[in-house]
């Protein structure tokens, strides 16, 4: 519970409506993509940075825990008030504050749409690479957070690529500034790529140079079918072995396959038991060079046909939608981003099918396959004790064989609250204790969003 005298201090520096007290107001921010519920004591919404400074630094006075928020879309529980006190919601700081063409930045602030950006950007020939499928209704304050993915990770990079400086708040209340507004500079250590990524356990970001990237001026598709999951993860290893990069290259397995048939008849054949989606961008020219090179890396004894699709768009809308349609199946889904070496993939794909069987649990895997990023879906009912039981065992093995593939157990959701129990199994003693200390000095009351990220 927080006390009258904190109540207070936030009312100082809040107008009334950006403050929530009653816990029925407070409910819808409870709550992310992991359906758990954890209700903080209060919700403020700053619409400034002054206002983000003020919180944080009443927080670190009262010892209140604040728990820094996007929208909510996360599936790892990052933004999840476990320890209630104060869910800083940071979805009213929407405003652009520059479009600068010339040096191909936009400053914004946490709260803009990822959407918002790159309609932004698109006016003047530039997108920003992260592409998470939740683009259209999440911040970008979320994507660094959690240093956000998604299909065209493959040939652009990660959201910590694509930003070039912050401005943030740390747990003490004061404001720092990290990096620069030039894409090179190498002034003291890198605390801009140390806070993307960090959940909100390091720092409140207030506002973020992000780096554009022109916009390519074309772009094709490629579809490839196959008769089983071996035969589509060797077509990965060749196409990644070659030097022309796709812009995207997703794979979807029979499940994910079945539930677009559900939902879109004859969009796939029949026949298929795995599938790649494949992107290519560029001039007409690199197209056609990257289309020459990838379709024969499409070719071995279990392919059903590969072609060159000119509007693959109703594609890419039904692979989209297979995260909310995966419950169309279950009532949960135990849903993981492990990432592995792609010359892996044929090793991880056989022995997922193998522990989905041992448990009896049925999973259903797609993703980012030329990152070899696999979202692994765990569909269970949370009814069934004994099931979960074993959907819990099977995920435990399933994280010790990413590792033994030199694998990592997350490639773009985060830790939160959902992996850190894993987390050690991946980071050894002396790392581990390392980043506790960095967390101390950001942060040494332990404010902010505590409990995450460490086991």
């Amino acid at each position: 519970m927080i006390s009258s005298e904190f109540s207070r201090r936030l009312r100082q520096i809040l107008p009334p409506e950006n403050l929530f007290t009653d816990p029925v107001d407070c409910f819808a921010y409870s709550y992310d993509n992991t359906r758990k519920t954890f209700p903080p004591d209060a919700v403020v919404f700053p619409t400034d940075a002054a206002q983000v400074q003020a919180i944080v630094r009443t927080c670190n006075e009262f010892m209140i825990p604040v728990t820094a928020r996007g929208r909510g879309t996360g599936t790892s529980g990052g933004s999840l008030p476990e320890q209630g006190g104060l869910a800083l919601s940071l979805e009213r700081m929407l405003r652009i504050l520059s479009v600068d063409p010339s040096n191909r930045v936009i400053v914004a602030e946490p709260g803009v749409l990822n959407q918002d950006v790159q309609d932004a950007a698109r006016t003047h020939g530039f997108f920003w690479p992260p592409d998470p499928s939740s683009a259209a209704y999440c911040s970008i304050g979320g994507n660094l957070a959690t240093c956000a993915g998604g299909p065209h990770a493959l040939k652009y990079g990660t959201t910590r690529e694509h930003v070039l400086g912050l401005k943030a708040v740390i747990g003490t209340g004061e404001m720092i500034k990290t990096g620069c507004y030039t894409t090179k500079g190498v002034v003291g250590y890198d605390l801009t790529r140390l806070i993307v990524g960090s959940e909100g356990t390091l720092a409140v970001i207030t506002e973020a140079t992000l780096k554009l990237s022109p916009l390519p001026p074309f772009a094709e598709g490629i579809t490839a079918y196959y008769r089983d999951a071996e035969s589509c993860a060797r077509a990965i290893i060749a196409i990644m072995s070659q030097p022309t990069v796709p812009s995207a290259l997703e794979f979807l397995d029979q499940g994910s396959l079945d539930l677009i048939r559900a939902h879109h008849p004859r969009l796939v054949p029949d026949d298929a038991h795995a599938m790649l989606m494949i992107e290519i961008d560029g001039s007409q020219s690199e197209i056609a060079a990257a289309r020459e090179a990838i379709l024969p890396a499409c070719a071995n004894p279990g392919l059903l046909n590969a072609q060159a699709v000119s509007d693959s768009k109703e594609l890419w809308a039904a692979r989209k939608a297979l995260a909310p349609l995966l419950r169309d199946i279950a009532p949960k889904k135990i849903n993981e981003d492990i990432v592995v070496p792609v010359s892996k993939m044929p090793e991880l794909l056989k022995e997922l099918a193998g522990l989905s069987k041992k448990y009896e649990v049925a999973n259903v895997n797609f993703g980012h396959a030329g990152n070899g990023n696999i979202h692994v879906n765990l569909l269970v009912d949370p009814g069934d004790a004994n099931q979960m039981r074993r959907a819990e065992i099977c995920l435990s093995e399933v994280f010790d064989l990413v590792l033994k593939l030199n694998g990592t157990l997350s490639g773009e959701h985060g830790v939160g609250s959902e992996k850190r129990g894993f987390v050690a199994r991946e980071l050894d003693a002396p790392t581990l204790a390392l980043m506790k200390d960095i967390k101390r000095v950001f942060d040494p009351n332990n404010i902010l969003n505590p409990g995450k990220l460490f086991p």
